[in-house]
């Protein structure tokens, strides 16, 4: 009998005969296994929206061919095909099938057709040729080669698999201009050592000798991240791997090295010499495969020093890797390599759970723009009566030591100061003047707290960088810069972005929030400070969207330099604008600087992946609640039985309202103190909120007032745990704990109290009463 059947016996009894006797063998062997895709969401309190499982996905020569969704012999085999479909698009298979054992259903997601199947299933090779129509060695070679695990600690995420696949067998067809787009934090330098570890093992290379392992260079544009390349690339043999850098050509007495198989470097490097650039001194077909790491900031661009060198090694096979989807600012970059292989973009990352989702304060103030009055005092520079100066001016034209302190106190006042914090600001040198004025108000002791880490801090800087990206190090808490940490700085634990400068395109903007996407334990969100509108970048309709359409490269103008440039360290990266010849410099008279204010706002990654203010964040909330809640006595019902309330603040978090953003609600009808019944009462059905003091006093003087016994002390004490801390002190799950606080023991407990069901009755009971009106 099929009713009494779980969807664990289908698999077992059905479904896993059928896959075996088609030679897909065992699950979880090398061509069948079950596959979690993603973890879900991260939400408030280390919980997590619904994590993806499939069933089955079905393998063969390295490529993922099928899933297949299982559901009990019970119910229709129908009831999986949406999930099926949705599975195989992720995991970018070509067919999808679901099954209930008995009956079986099969999609052909390429060309559309659907419809029963009968049996026998297809076998690996019947498969394989349904999706390759044409026979590729290559493809079959990569595939043959396994994965490098580091002993099983390393498996592919599903889009990083996708990933790799898809610049392998756009290697295997014979492209040579190879795009990834691939949301900062989602492990791009381990795409590339497994792209690379694949053509290394297979021995493929451009001149297709049999035995010659290819010759790669990994080229990025900082020495931070060849440093992280060349370090995470350590499964290679140690004679395989080397540095093109100062140190090696010195010993190599002035020649590049050229007798290994990977190669790393930055751009800069590679581009001087004493008597010719060191890309000329290698034959233009010497590397067989070449990894532009964050391509899009330069190594594409039309008219630069970068793209000729590319175009120098033309036979060779490019793979550019960006964060970015394309935009006016890097057309070119696409228009270089072509449409990405593959994209996974920040949103996706966020909403499966591979990112840290974020929000953003608005931080508008009463001198975010600035007109000269006479009672100001002019410590340098001229200027006249009237005279008006905006963001863009600020730091450039004219500083104003006391409107940026007051954004400095602003900001530390709010934010929990032992968390790292990265703050951009407008030039080295107002990044001096901010790192000064952070020490100046931070409650910590240590000297070391604050640092500024921009080009013209050497090598000091880049200790500091090392540490603050130490997780296991809390100093420097604080790093104040530039540009050049809107890239390269692969910190977990950031959990501030401050922004003190205007950000000038949408490709800068992802760059910086990428520095506090990376997930780290106990990490739930981070929070972007924006005291110069650069929130206005998620206005952009394409803010995570597709690329756009093909746009020529387009010639630009050469960027001159300011006084604090590029100094050939390879990390030129903190380019001040121009300066003028003097700039201003203006002291607030006293009154002024001391009656600054600031309007806080918030920006939040809404539910449906996109950002949305505090009002639209309310309003989808009242329009989710309605299609929860039907009147105001349904709420009290769910919210006083702990069970149902527990699962509604489950729905509501797999909906996208967690816990923190339930308590920002709390804040935005001024009820701080108030249980979230009250917040949801009040957005629903506009019920004026309770404290939760209130609630509990109301209890303590009504339902409990006639009672005096050891129950009534008992429950008096759950009533000021709940004032003081929540309703979450109401759960079930926290009943033993209020007992062994206060009794020892529970066989203590239940001797003053009673039987286990008498107390947990008395507890659910007066949450009835708690909530009652």
């Amino acid at each position: 009998m099929t009713h009494d059947e779980t969807e664990a016996d289908t698999r077992a009894e059905r479904i896993d005969p059928v896959l075996a006797a088609a030679g897909w063998g065992k699950v979880d062997g090398s061509k069948l296994r079950r596959e979690v895709i993603c973890p879900g969401r991260i939400q408030t309190g280390g919980m997590r929206g619904k994590p993806l499982s499939c069933d089955y996905v079905l393998i063969h020569k390295g490529h993922k061919l099928a899933v297949l969704e299982a559901k009990k012999a019970s119910v229709s085999h129908r009831n999986g095909v949406g999930q099926a479909k949705d599975y195989a698009q992720r995991l970018k298979t070509r067919f999808a099938y679901a099954s209930n054992g008995l009956d079986w259903y099969g999609i052909d997601i390429e060309t559309g057709k659907e419809g029963d199947i009968a049996l026998p299933f297809p076998t690996p090779d019947e498969l394989w040729d349904r999706t390759f129509a044409d026979h590729n060695a290559w493809r079959e070679a990569f595939g043959a080669v396994a994965f490098e695990t580091d002993g099983g600690k390393w498996d592919p995420r599903y889009y990083q698999h996708n990933a790799i696949t898809a610049v392998l067998d756009a290697i295997a067809e014979g492209d040579r201009r190879i795009l990834l787009t691939l949301a900062t934090g989602t492990g791009k330098t381990s795409i590339s050592f497994q792209i690379a570890w694949k053509l290394f093992q297979a021995k493929w290379n451009l001149t297709n000798e049999p035995t010659r392992r290819p010759r790669i260079l990994f080229l990025a544009d900082r020495n931070i991240l060849a440093d992280q390349a060349y370090n995470a690339f350590s499964a290679f043999p140690n004679d395989a791997i080397t540095r093109i850098d100062p140190d090696n050509i010195r010993k190599n007495h002035g020649k590049p090295p050229k007798n290994a198989s990977l190669f790393f470097t930055i751009f800069q490097t590679f581009m001087t010499g004493d008597s010719q650039p060191i890309y000329l001194q290698y034959p233009p077909d010497f590397f067989d495969f070449i990894v532009i790491d964050e391509c899009h900031r330069g190594g594409a661009k039309d008219e630069s020093e970068w793209r000729k060198l590319l175009e120098y090694f033309e036979p060779a096979a490019q793979l550019g890797m960006t964060a970015t989807p394309k935009r006016k600012n890097n057309a070119d970059t696409y228009a270089y390599f072509g449409e990405p292989v593959y994209t996974y973009s920040l949103r996706e990352g966020i909403e499966d759970g591979f990112l840290t989702p974020f929000k953003v304060r608005q931080m508008a103030s009463t001198i975010d723009e600035y007109v000269y009055h006479p009672e100001d005092e002019v410590l340098s520079g001229e200027v006249e009566i009237g005279d008006s100066f905006d963001e863009g001016d600020f730091n450039n034209r004219i500083i104003i030591a006391d409107r940026e302190l007051a954004r400095v106190r602003e900001f530390m006042n709010q934010i929990d100061q032992r968390q790292k914090t990265l703050v951009f600001c407008a030039t080295q040198e107002h990044a001096a003047l901010v790192r000064d004025q952070i020490n100046q108000v931070k409650t910590s002791t240590n000297p070391d707290y604050c640092h500024r880490v921009t080009a013209n801090d050497g090598a000091v800087g880049e200790q500091h960088l090392r540490n603050f990206q130490d997780n296991s190090k809390t100093i420097p808490t604080i790093l104040t810069t530039s540009q050049k940490l809107s890239t390269g700085v692969d910190a977990r634990n950031i959990r501030n972005i401050v922004l003190m400068r205007p950000v000038r395109s949408m490709i800068e903007f992802k760059q910086i929030i990428g520095r506090g996407t990376r997930t780290y334990d106990g990490k739930d969100y981070f929070t972007i400070w924006d005291f110069v509108r650069a929130h206005e970048n998620f206005e952009d309709p394409g803010w995570d969207g597709e690329p756009l359409e093909p746009v020529p490269p387009v010639s630009r103008p050469a960027v001159v330099e300011g006084e604090n440039g590029n100094e050939g360290d390879g990390e030129g990266s903190d380019l001040d604008p121009v300066e003028p010849v003097q700039r201003l410099v203006i002291k607030l008279a006293d009154g002024k600087a001391r009656s600054i204010q600031f309007i806080a706002t918030t920006t939040y990654w809404g539910p449906d992946g996109k950002p949305m203010s505090a009002q639209q964040f309310f309003e989808r909330l009242f329009g989710d609640l309605s299609g929860l809640i039907l009147d105001e006595d349904a709420l009290r019902a769910e919210w006083s039985d702990p069970d149902r309330r527990e699962k509604l603040i489950e729905v509501l978090a797999d909906r996208g309202y967690d816990a923190d953003k339930l308590n920002d609600m709390r804040q935005m009808i001024d009820a701080p103190d108030s249980d979230l019944f009250d917040v949801l009462a009040y957005i629903r059905f506009t019920i004026p909120a309770k404290t939760r003091a209130q609630r509990a006093e109301a209890v303590t003087n009504g339902a409990l007032a006639a009672t005096e016994d050891e129950m009534h002390e008992f429950l008096i004490g759950v009533l000021q745990a709940y004032a003081a801390h929540g309703e979450s002190e109401l759960s079930l799950s926290k009943l033993s704990s209020f007992l062994t606080a206060r009794y020892g023991t529970l066989a203590d407990a239940k001797s003053r109290l009673g039987n286990t069901e008498e107390i947990r009755n008395a507890f659910v009971n007066v949450q009835h009463e708690l909530y009652a009106d």
